[in-house]
């Protein structure tokens, strides 16, 4: 079991359910915090992740970015600890699972009177299939044209909080957009910090990502931007919506995000950078869960 569950990545969970976390933080503030819901779309989310891993792991062993030159961890299809076929078993398994678990979701959360609501969200999980799927495996893996940063916004942001928030409350306010976007941000920032760390491979395997098209100085700016945008995000939020001095508790996180801007800036080596992913992703759980805290105390 140990290459497969390397081949998960649980160091990118946290991540993955950042965002199912702030929607349901934002629905218990707003007086309609549904446990069933959240805990299905967690779940659906974990899955979907897993999936998007698995592809990753599959589509860049067979489109040349996990070779010889790669920097980081070691893939387990480019290691040989899993095959190409075992692998893409496992990730029509999870599709599966990740699809069963989703209607799931939908069904405890919309039952059959929301059916045009319901064939919407049906939608949006199948695109989120597609997405985890195609962005670096298939024929034309958008992860190569350098779309992978505004997929990771829309679904690990602006798709996850503002599902999760309508899901339980049925009803979609304007100023949910603004915690959606910083947790967008956020998640598009570790994405960041991995391109960052791959630039030289992503170059051989002609895989156009953002750093690459930027540059490693640009890249680094670019992080910085991600994060001041992210914080912005919240800040507006809560200035919008005020009513007590405990909103501002996600402001202890900022030192976390400060850190990481500042070794991303500073560290050069590839070996150097990928702690930094871990590190990112742990900052954007601790500000998902004081933020949170702080819209329902």
């Amino acid at each position: 079991m140990s290459p497969w569950i390397s081949a998960f990545r649980p160091r990118t969970l946290p991540l993955a359910l950042a965002s199912i976390l702030t929607g349901g933080f934002l629905a218990a503030a707003a007086g309609h915090f549904n446990g069933p819901v959240v805990a299905l779309a967690a779940l659906t989310t974990i899955l979907l992740q897993i999936l998007s891993n698995l592809a990753n792991d599959y589509g860049d062993s067979q489109n040349g970015a996990d070779s010889v030159y790669r920097e980081g961890p070691m893939r387990a299809v480019q290691s040989g600890a899993i095959t190409p076929a075992q692998m893409k078993r496992a990730m029509y398994l999870f599709g599966g699972l990740s699809l069963l678990s989703g209607l799931a979701l939908l069904w405890v959360a919309l039952g059959a009177a929301g059916i045009g609501i319901f064939a919407g969200f049906l939608a949006l999980g199948l695109a989120a299939i597609w997405a985890a799927v195609n962005y670096t495996a298939g024929k034309n893996p958008y992860g190569y044209a350098g779309l992978g940063d505004i997929s990771v916004f829309l679904f690990f942001g602006i798709v996850g909080v503002c599902g999760t928030y309508f899901l339980q409350t049925q009803t979609l306010p304007l100023t949910v957009l603004l915690p959606a976007a910083a947790l967008g941000c956020f998640a598009t920032a570790v994405l960041n910090v991995n391109n960052i760390r791959d630039i030289k491979s992503d170059v051989l395997a002609g895989k156009i990502t953002i750093p690459v098209r930027l540059g490693p100085a640009h890249a680094r700016r670019y992080h910085w931007l991600l994060l001041l945008l992210g914080l912005g995000c919240a800040t507006v939020f809560v200035a919008l919506t005020y009513h007590s001095p405990w909103q501002w508790l996600y402001a202890l996180a900022a030192p976390l995000f400060l850190f990481n801007a500042v070794q991303v800036w500073q560290r050069q080596e590839s070996l150097q950078i990928d702690p930094l992913l871990k590190q990112m992703a742990l900052s954007t759980l601790v500000f998902t869960v004081l933020f949170g805290v702080g819209q329902v105390v």
